[in-house]
């Protein structure tokens, strides 16, 4: 698991004029209506907009959940609208790591088998997946609550499990919805420190959804979104502060 330098001219993830349709006819509604958005190897991203926005839908495409109703969403160049349904989800597991709201831990199994659980999904050999799994522990500081359930665990112990568990795959891209909804202001602001050292010591491209724009301020660069569009795309002037 090494740094990966920022790649400054080629997209990591591009979508074009991507469109997002639910019902038809007079019960069409447009969670997404032709949304450009360019993110390159290395940023640290935080998407916004209140409830309804299309933020949500956007990050859903992004990490292969989805596919749009019209438009390209280009992962590495590569067309992931084109894929099969086995291939994005062979692309999600190699290529892309999720941080929840909700932690979406196993909660009778411990730290340790929650890191090991997407390894075996991949096929990995047991020696490896636990070396693997136990050096992301390390990572996020916890290497002593390898044994623990994630009912034994705080908030903010469960949720650097939860970053821990999508660092285990050594994803080129890290998709975190709401990370710190169930924090306090300091669990919150020690997530968002270890995100940002994420991104800045290894290179791991970070997506952010969040609704706090003190959450956003970590942050190198802010989206907005509304009613399904970019409104507002900017460099933040105190990325990684949390100010």
């Amino acid at each position: 698991m090494t740094a990966r330098p920022a790649d400054t001219t080629a997209p990591l993830i591009e979508l074009r004029g991507v469109v997002r349709r639910y019902g038809s006819g007079d019960t069409e509604v447009r969670a997404l209506d032709g949304v450009d958005l360019v993110i390159r190897q290395g940023e640290f991203v935080a998407i916004m907009g209140p409830s309804g926005s299309g933020k949500s839908t956007a990050m859903n495409i992004l990490g292969c959940l989805d596919t749009p109703s019209a438009g390209h969403y280009l992962f590495r160049g590569i067309d992931v609208g084109s894929l099969s349904r086995n291939d994005r989800a062979r692309l999600r597991r190699h290529s892309i790591g999720f941080v929840f709201q909700g932690f979406n831990l196993l909660r009778r199994t411990t730290a340790l088998e929650n890191l090991e659980l997407p390894l075996l999904y991949r096929g990995e050999p047991a020696r490896t997946r636990r070396a693997k799994a136990l050096a992301a522990l390390a990572q996020v500081g916890l290497a002593d609550r390898a044994g623990h359930t994630s009912a034994e665990l705080s908030g903010g112990q469960q949720q650097r499990v939860a970053i821990a568990r999508a660092l285990v795959t050594d994803p080129q891209l890290i998709l975190a919805d709401e990370p710190t909804g169930n924090l306090d202001s300091a669990r919150s602001h020690e997530i968002m420190t270890l995100l940002t050292e994420l991104n800045t010591g290894r290179g791991i491209t970070i997506v952010l959804v969040t609704h706090e724009d003190d959450i956003a301020g970590y942050a190198r660069r802010q989206v907005r979104f509304r009613d399904g569009r970019i409104v507002l795309d900017t460099m933040t002037a105190h990325a990684g502060s949390g100010a």
